[in-house]
């Protein structure tokens, strides 16, 4: 059955979600360039998932489709590609063939559902994980194609130099995902330590550039989707400053992920303010709401949302703090007030939207702001014992 080429475009299918801002009409897509179909291949051979029966097999998904990926980026394209070729031993590269160097799999065998585990990284980043064949027109533009289930991976352990992972206490080893907050807020997993549960290729662009800092990368792009089983909920690009301090020999992921405790510890006294004012307001002195009653009252306050997104700035000035002559206790001074003025404001700007002519809104504005009034005492003394002592003349 030949498709229109859009299928290859998470941007531009239609088979499960239109997506908001596309305007191209599945039935009369046009055509496109033998260039644009092959970008379009490679993504969909990148991040396609699992969405059911095909003419050919079930349809898998592409081996690290929904994690996140990690580049660094380097001065150039050249200087970024040697960063992110992390090095393989000779046994696995003597093996280890991109898939034009493969023999293709027959048919018959597609229509069984082929599985087979990968040799190596060239193996998995040219993985077919769906069979697609172009149909051309006289000048050689693409309209049309087949398109159906590809090759099964069956080397979920494999270790891919592009992820972060994480230990589950159930499933082992598993690769960091976006989750429905900035990935700012776990940043760390980026960072190498003793672990090796970071990417690989930060690692080895940071042993790489040892002997020479000025091609040690400046940032670091993450990138992938969430899925929901066949529906793409969204995909996600950010960008960050890669801390220079990662040069020298200095593990700084412990650091950083302090940083974002303190951080994620002021948020939960906004949080728990957030909440006692909801309940109090919607209970206006009688029995105590349903808790969907208040989450919903919650996810209408400007709060805890102005809280984050404020704070992601000062998070990104301080990446920059992060160089090898700089002492961690200054920079962990400087983000803590940081988070204090973030949470001091945060209140203020809820403070300010309650009326002062009701109150019941008083009432449970002054009874909810111990939690944040707390938070702030023990930033304040934190700070005051990171403060630089003053030598005596």
């Amino acid at each position: 059955t030949w498709r229109a080429w859009t299928v290859l475009a998470a941007e531009h299918n239609a088979d499960n979600a239109k997506v908001l801002f596309d305007h191209v009409d599945i039935e009369a897509p046009g055509v496109i360039s033998a260039a644009a179909a092959t970008r379009w291949i490679l993504a969909t051979q990148t991040f396609s998932v699992s969405c059911g029966r095909s003419e050919l097999s079930h349809t898998g998904t592409a081996p690290s489709a929904t994690a996140v990926m990690t580049l660094p980026l380097g001065d150039n394209l050249q200087d970024t590609l040697m960063l992110s070729l992390v090095p393989q031993n000779r046994q696995i590269i003597a093996a280890d063939n991109p898939l034009w160097e493969r023999c293709p799999d027959s048919v018959k065998s597609l229509k069984a559902g082929v599985e087979r585990r990968a040799s190596g990284l060239a193996d998995r980043y040219t993985w077919r994980i769906r069979s697609i064949r172009l149909e051309a027109n006289d000048s050689g533009r693409i309209g049309k194609l087949a398109f159906a289930s590809g090759v099964g991976n069956s080397s979920p352990d494999q270790t891919d130099p592009m992820l972060g992972y994480r230990v589950d206490d159930t499933r082992g080893k598993l690769p960091i995902k976006f989750r429905n907050r900035g990935f700012w807020r776990d940043f760390d997993s980026l960072l190498p330590d003793e672990s090796h549960l970071a990417p690989q290729v930060i690692e080895h662009a940071t042993a790489l550039t040892r002997s020479d800092r000025s091609r040690f990368p400046g940032s670091v792009m993450v990138l992938g989707q969430v899925n929901n089983k066949a529906k793409i909920e969204y995909w996600r690009m950010e960008l960050f400053a890669l801390p220079k301090a990662l040069s020298g020999d200095r593990f700084i992921r412990t650091e950083i992920r302090q940083l974002l405790i303190d951080a994620e510890n002021a948020q939960k006294s906004l949080w728990s303010a957030c909440r006692s004012f909801a309940r109090d307001l919607l209970s206006r002195g009688e029995r105590p709401p349903d808790g969907k009653d208040i989450k919903g009252f919650m996810e209408q306050m400007p709060a805890i949302p102005w809280y984050w997104s404020t704070l992601e700035f000062s998070f990104h000035q301080i990446l920059r703090e992060y160089t090898p002559d700089r002492d961690s206790e200054d920079i962990r001074h400087q983000w803590l007030k940081s988070v204090r003025d973030t949470l001091l404001k945060a209140w203020k700007l809820h403070r300010a939207s309650v009326s002062m002519g009701d109150a019941w809104a008083i009432r449970a504005l002054v009874k909810a702001e111990g939690p944040v009034l707390h938070k702030l005492k023990k930033l304040n003394e934190e700070i005051k014992k990171l403060e630089p002592q003053k030598e005596d003349a």
